[in-house]
């Protein structure tokens, strides 16, 4: 089998995708733009073979890469990334070398584009956040808003995390909008809706059945936290409620999702929604056809006694479950800004917590905004711990 993999350098616990796949057999060939020499050493030790480009956004470029690997090892099997920046690109070099293992071009878009990803959804009967089109112009979208209720969200049809958002609290914000976003026509425009983002993250193999699910439990804002500058916790469950195993799974079957790691977002309603559900029900929120990013499937690992990057390796080389999970935790995970002076001091938390603590880095820039600069992140066995660790990272001076 010879695996494509773009970019499996990023994040840097990535590395571990490719040494389960060599582990497997399987031929492991790497395109990314960063010299030879400056990839970890575990990295290069699983990769058949390597190929620079100068940018990976040029799609010419990585298309020569992909064919090149083609002359020299024959068909390609496989081509992926494991991100979502590149899930287009992905797709397009999939179509182009008639790679079947994956998503292609033609059905990108629903994943992709919310206004796609809500008609799946209500195709299917799962509930979810009533929206609109702001390029249905400013009286349609006031109509709309006139329905639900203020305040209303609007949000890029392509784009991932906060970026870009807005929370519109009146007809007044709304019109604001309309001169201040030079790209508002590219917007949906969604009901409020408040509560927890709790993750459906799964293994899914080629029949559309999972091989391995967890849940994560994330703060109800990432657009307050990336505006506001808060401080971010999150943590991964140990266990999943049935309720949202269910949904997981009928929206695996909604999208079609075979042969792939997802990352799908769902709200646990904090309050009662008429027409969605009542507190503690689920909602869908997107779907992410990839692992969550940054560190959390390291933390889906510490939390399950798990090896997610082996479940998925397996998936593709043999296309079923040949792991255990073993004793469950709490895996959770805590950062701090460097513009903030906190209570107790770096080495403190690392002292206090120095029998837990599973990861202790300096988050990479592109991840700052949203994460921090210095994540702490730990495995605990009840959630009143959690939220004592939560609390002694943030506390502030």
């Amino acid at each position: 089998m010879n695996f494509v993999f773009i970019s499996p350098h990023f994040p840097h616990t990535y590395w571990q995708f490719c040494q389960r796949l060599s582990q497997n057999g399987v031929t492991v060939l790497a395109i990314a733009d960063v010299p030879y020499e400056h990839l970890q050493p575990e990295l290069k030790q699983s990769l058949t073979e390597y190929y620079r480009v100068g940018s990976l956004e040029n799609y010419e470029e990585v298309y020569r890469g992909v064919a090149y690997f083609a002359y020299r090892h024959g068909r390609i099997d496989w081509i992926e990334s494991n991100n979502e920046y590149w899930l287009e690109q992905d797709a397009r070099l999939r179509t182009d070398f008639n790679v079947a293992t994956g998503i292609q071009s033609s059905s990108i878009s629903s994943i992709k584009e919310k206004k796609e990803m809500k008609k799946h959804y209500l195709e299917s009967g799962i509930p979810t956040a009533r929206q609109t089109l702001a390029s249905n112009g400013i009286e349609a979208v006031s109509k709309f808003a006139a329905e639900v209720g203020y305040p209303i969200i609007a949000k890029p049809d392509v784009g991932v995390g906060a970026s870009g958002t807005y929370k519109i609290n009146s007809r007044a914000e709304l019109a604001d909008f309309y001169v201040k976003e030079p790209r508002a026509n590219q917007y949906v425009v969604e009901e409020f809706i408040t509560g927890e983002i709790c993750s459906y993250d799964a293994v899914i193999d080629s029949k559309g059945e999972p091989l391995f699910e967890a849940m994560t439990v994330w703060p109800p804002s990432i657009m307050d936290i990336v505006n506001l500058k808060l401080d971010l916790s999150y943590y991964v469950d140990k266990e999943m409620p049935e309720p949202l195993r269910q949904l997981g799974r009928r929206t695996v079957k909604a999208f079609g999702v075979v042969s792939r790691f997802v990352h799908l977002e769902f709200f646990r309603l904090d309050s009662e929604r008429p027409g969605l559900g009542d507190i503690g029900d689920f909602v869908a929120l997107e779907v992410n056809m990839r692992p969550a990013g940054g560190y959390t499937p390291d933390m889906i690992n510490y939390a399950h006694s798990a090896d997610v990057y082996k479940v998925w390796a397996d998936m593709v080389a043999f296309d079923e479950l040949r792991t255990e999970e073993g004793k469950p935790y709490y895996c959770a995970f805590a950062s701090r800004r460097d513009i903030y002076r906190y209570r107790h001091s770096h080495n403190e938390v690392r002292n206090r917590y120095s029998g837990q603590l599973m990861m202790c880095e300096r988050m990479p820039e592109l991840f700052s905004a949203a994460m921090g600069q210095q994540m702490y992140t730990v495995r605990l066995n009840t959630m009143d711990e959690v939220q004592e660790f939560i609390y002694y990272v943030h506390a502030k001076q």
